[in-house]
């Protein structure tokens, strides 16, 4: 099966469903929004957009399955292959008015995966990786940095918001990480986060709690584009771990290093 063609088609599923976004965006109230938790936004543009990518996913590989976040009727998990969804990364953010917001959408067959991309809407930035084929911005060919450590790098973060309970570690781990770095920031979108770790704009990026959907397609695009994803302390798969850390491979063993200090 040719992963790489799969991925342009992908590519171009995502695109469609991003014009959706930015079509809706113009329009969109707050009053649209349901809560699934003070933390937790959800409103008619992620469900509809799932809706589009759901339909458009089918006529790609028709034998896939699909693992999504909202939930879209008729989308059952297959055998062998699945569509990882989220279709508006960064939900927060686009209902704010902050423009930093993603569909993101993997494809793996069993445990692994073969083909991700991830639109970032308002800059109109097409990231997209297929296993073995290597990793592209807007089919331009992108890399990781190779910037040799730490005290040279650029961070990116996530915050959880249904686990509080390790809070204190995260935060003592994001001091650790400010003063060992240039700096740490915070998008707001996992998916655009691991996009950026692997076209060099960040050296590394952490978050715990996090989903399979968050993470799919950023995951493929940062090991294609040359760099390295684990989980927290171990060199586990992070797919279905909860934990990232992701990299350009240079700074990876300081990073997890800087985390086994404060983390329990």
């Amino acid at each position: 099966m040719d992963f790489n063609h799969i991925s342009l088609q992908l590519a171009a599923v995502a695109r469609r469903a991003g014009q959706f976004i930015r079509q809706e965006s113009a329009t969109f109230s707050r009053s649209h929004i349901e809560s699934k938790g003070v933390h937790d936004l959800v409103s008619y543009v992620d469900k509809e957009t799932e809706k589009l990518l759901v339909d458009g996913l089918r006529e790609v590989l028709p034998e896939a399955g699909f693992i999504t976040e909202e939930g879209t009727e008729g989308a059952h998990r297959a055998e062998e292959f699945n569509w990882i969804i989220d279709p508006l990364d960064g939900t927060t953010n686009f209902v704010h008015g902050l423009p930093v917001y993603s569909v993101s959408v993997g494809l793996i067959r069993g445990q692994e995966l073969v083909a991700g991309v991830v639109y970032e809407v308002v800059r109109d930035e097409c990231f997209r990786a297929a296993k073995g084929a290597g990793a592209f911005c807007n089919e331009l060919p992108i890399r990781v940095s190779d910037v040799p450590d730490l005290n040279n790098a650029l961070i990116a973060t996530g915050f959880p918001y249904t686990d509080f309970g390790l809070m204190n570690d995260y935060l003592q781990v994001l001091g650790s990480f400010m003063r060992k770095s240039h700096g740490v920031r915070r998008l707001g979108s996992a998916a655009v986060d691991l996009a950026y770790v692997a076209a060099g704009r960040f050296e590394g990026f952490f978050e715990f709690n996090l989903n399979s959907y968050d993470v799919a397609a950023g995951l493929l695009l940062v090991t294609e584009a040359g760099g390295r994803t684990t989980e927290f302390l171990q060199d586990g798969d992070p797919l279905f771990g909860r934990q990232v850390v992701a990299s350009n491979g240079h700074v990876h063993q300081e990073m997890q290093d800087t985390i086994r200090e404060y983390w329990k």
